[in-house]
């Protein structure tokens, strides 16, 4: 597979090439954990993609494996999330409950976030449902409590809004307009 000729207009929003499941999972991981290290180390999304591909992806780091991923869906995702942070966090923060902005939430959490939405958002080509999916699979990679299911609402709550009747109407409500008898 060749990059495209224009990173930065893919990253905007737009589709990366199709790969085996198990590569763009990994990088969907490999996604979360640099948004976490950009988070929490403040260094630059270029950097952060460097280190990742040059000593992570593909890698064993102190006995743990770290999976080949799609390094063009890798780097999609991360410097899409980064550059369409001002769009991403709203669509966020509105579906998180009242008095808890994205702000508040754990860095990791946060990092989820942030690639699920920008994948809903901007890479259209991957169904709503894999997407929610896979990001719920990342979180519980991370934690055993409800974090998964807050990251499934948040997320199912996005798509909702950046893909309007993709995922059909919501279980157990009521269509409007009918009565309920």
């Amino acid at each position: 597979m060749r990059p495209s000729r224009s990173s930065s207009r893919r990253a905007a929003c737009g589709s990366a090439t199709v790969a085996k499941p198990a590569e763009r999972s990994a990088a969907r991981l490999a996604a979360v954990q640099a948004l976490y290290q950009m988070d929490v180390s403040g260094k630059g999304v270029f950097d952060v993609m460097a280190e990742f591909e040059a000593f992570w992806i593909g890698r064993e780091v102190e006995g743990v494996e770290f999976k080949q991923a799609e390094r063009a869906f890798f780097r999609a995702l991360l410097a899409g999330a980064v550059e369409q942070q001002r769009v991403i966090d709203p669509l966020i923060d509105r579906a998180l409950s009242a008095g808890w902005p994205l702000a508040r939430i754990e860095a990791v959490l946060r990092a989820i976030l942030r690639a699920g939405g920008y994948e809903l958002a901007c890479m259209k080509d991957v169904p709503a449902r894999v997407v929610i999916s896979e990001y719920v699979d990342v979180a519980h990679g991370f934690y055993g409590g409800d974090e998964p299911g807050l990251v499934n609402g948040v997320l199912d709550a996005v798509a909702r809004e950046v893909r309007p009747g993709e995922l059909g109407e919501r279980p157990g409500r009521p269509r409007p307009g009918r009565g309920g008898r």
